[in-house]
């Protein structure tokens, strides 16, 4: 049995796959970014779904792409978390952006690949290999046109009183946004980063209001500069996207793209069902 993990900071998907590609069994997690989490928080969460641990010594594989699996270190401290849990299982940790690439990119094309979701990273795909220029500092200090940045754009301008009223009395009825309760996730619970991409949902739903708008037009417009640019083939490759930010603010992002002379590819919300495909021609 294989297992095929498309992690994000927030939720993880995770297939079963036999050798002929027949799902076993599909399951949700929390996220397991490591840049984030403890040994014991990972560990903790995949406990908590009951398919994964009481199937975890009949994984004979286990291919992995997450979030915060940029870096050697984080890689390695990840995959010994896991060959300890799936102890018959060969595993195998790739950055989450390799799951875009397989899900997005035909076999042997080059392409740009973005992901855009409770974080955000772009990498241009040479047919094999996977090349960054930006190395991640976290959402504190990076994540353009993500979730969490989103997040942090309405707290900040309902807290300083830009956000229009009729805005203002909705987002009160959405969420807890009580300051004790805002500065308990964000200070004291784990994935802060998390927290704040759960108030997307509402940039998203109200994407046609002035306020709204103009944070979306902005972080797009940060990602293709400060991301898409770094890359001198962005002008002639088709650029492709996951994630949900991505997949809800479709038509915005392509506007955008439109405008810098750069070709949006496929979009996809998540990569997962792509996987299965790229597992099972290259089993």
């Amino acid at each position: 049995m294989k297992l095929l993990v498309d992690s994000g900071s927030t939720k993880a998907d995770w297939i079963a796959i036999d050798d002929t590609g027949k799902v076993l069994f599909t399951t949700q997690s929390l996220g397991l970014n490591p840049e984030v989490l403890t040994r014991e928080e990972i560990i903790e969460r995949l406990d908590d779904r009951f398919d994964i641990s009481h199937n975890k010594d009949k994984a004979s594989h286990l291919f992995f792409y997450g979030a915060g699996c940029g870096t050697d270190r984080m890689k390695n401290f990840l995959t010994e978390v896991f060959q300890a849990y799936f102890s018959h299982a060969a595993v195998t940790v790739h950055e989450d952006t390799y799951a875009a690439v397989y899900a997005t990119t035909p076999k042997d094309e080059q392409a740009i690949v973005c992901i855009l979701g409770t974080g955000s990273n772009c990498s241009y795909f040479d047919g094999k290999v996977l090349h960054q220029k930006v190395q991640s500092l976290g959402y504190i200090a990076m994540d353009d046109c993500s979730g969490n940045r989103f997040g942090r754009h309405l707290l900040r301008g309902y807290y300083f009183n830009k956000m229009p009223a009729e805005l203002a009395k909705e987002f009160e009825q959405e969420y807890n946004i009580e300051p004790d309760n805002v500065k308990h996730n964000l200070y004291k619970e784990p994935n802060p980063n998390a927290y704040l991409a759960t108030f997307a949902k509402f940039i998203i739903k109200h994407k046609d209001h002035p306020f709204c708008q103009q944070y979306i037009m902005a972080e797009m417009e940060d990602f293709v500069e400060n991301y898409i640019k770094q890359f001198d083939q962005c002008h002639e490759l088709p650029v492709h996207f996951v994630g949900s930010i991505a997949f809800y603010l479709k038509d915005e992002l392509e506007a955008v793209l439109s405008k810098h002379k750069i070709k949006i590819g496929n979009v996809l919300r998540r990569p997962i069902d792509g996987l299965i495909a790229y597992h099972i021609l290259n089993k």
